[in-house]
């Protein structure tokens, strides 16, 4: 298990379109597959697409309809093609998607391991600001386990702004993550003349996914998202701070010292796998120096209270 091979996508996701995104998905991994990769990292809301015009406007009722119909439930059908896919494949697989309970929706993620058993299935701890027009909180489901994965190590996944959140990360870091996805939306690069914030850019974001791995002396797979001129049409959101115009992808593969191996800005190509080989003795490297949950570490001055349990709507007295 010392070098493993791995792929991260820097592709446009198929729009409020789960038949479509799926089909997609099937198609890449397999694709990383064929160039020997035992796992493929995708990016947030992956399935089906970011709400890109909660951004431009609070309510759409049409596009909001539509998503939440799109999107995939646990379990499902879809969800058995992606399992079935992966164990034909025998490449792990870590999704960001819109989870459908009901008629309300979560973003999600999953890890799917090669024989296509799922792993893990979790849900973002609080959507950022406008997030919350559409998509819910998760309740002690956002603290999942961090799954040992034959041939892999321990992998986990965050997606996007949870990687500022300290105490989230390091509930992470305390279950000995070897490999982490960092999974984001589109992303722009940051302007001076900006109104927005740095930490919300290509540059940001990217510097959020190296922090945490010198924090946790893990790999971290950093997956982007592309956007072009037809979805932001479809979308309305032209013209928008925020995905507003077509992007270029920055996905990377980062060492556990927080240097980047491959990708990055201005160094990935839209529609074309990120793939590269990593040295899992590296994580040992990293954390002879500094193990933030082992010798590094004082738990008897700071320490870590969680409560991991799914609070239910309904529960027996």
């Amino acid at each position: 298990m010392s070098t493993i091979k791995v792929a991260v996508t820097n592709h446009e996701p198929a729009w409020l379109n789960l038949s479509a995104g799926v089909a997609k998905t099937i198609a890449l991994l397999a694709e990383a597959s064929s160039n020997g990769c035992k796992l493929i990292a995708f990016p947030e809301l992956w399935l089906i697409g970011y709400p890109a015009w909660i951004w431009s406007r609070p309510v759409d009722f049409d596009l909001s309809v539509k998503y939440v119909q799109n999107s995939l439930r646990i379990p499902s059908p879809e969800m058995d093609s992606l399992c079935a896919a992966a164990a034909e494949h025998d490449i792990a697989v870590s999704l960001g998607f819109s989870e459908r309970r009901g008629d309300s929706v979560f973003i999600a993620q999953a890890l799917i391991d090669a024989t296509g058993k799922l792993r893990m299935s979790r849900r973002k701890m609080k959507p950022t600001h406008m997030e919350r027009t559409i998509f819910g909180d998760a309740s002690g489901d956002c603290l999942s386990d961090v799954p040992d994965v034959a041939g892999l190590g321990k992998v986990g996944a965050l997606s996007c702004w949870e990687h500022i959140q300290p105490l989230l990360k390091f509930h992470q870091f305390s279950q000995g993550e070897q490999i982490h996805v960092a999974a984001w939306p589109a992303l722009h690069d940051f302007e001076e003349s900006s109104p927005g914030f740095w930490s919300m850019t290509t540059q940001g974001c990217l510097a959020l996914s190296q922090t945490y791995a010198v924090e946790s002396g893990a790999f971290v797979l950093s997956a982007t998202t592309a956007i072009t001129q037809k979805s932001i049409d479809a979308m309305g959101t032209k013209g928008s701070p925020i995905m507003g115009a077509p992007n270029q992808t920055s996905s990377a593969i980062i060492g556990p010292d927080g240097r980047i191996l491959a990708g990055g800005e201005g160094k990935v190509e839209n529609e074309k796998l990120l793939i590269a080989d990593i040295d899992m003795s590296e994580c040992t490297k990293a954390k002879t120096f500094a193990d933030a949950c082992g010798h590094y570490s004082r738990p008897d001055l700071l320490w870590l209270g969680c409560d991991t349990r799914k609070k239910g709507l309904v529960v027996p007295c």
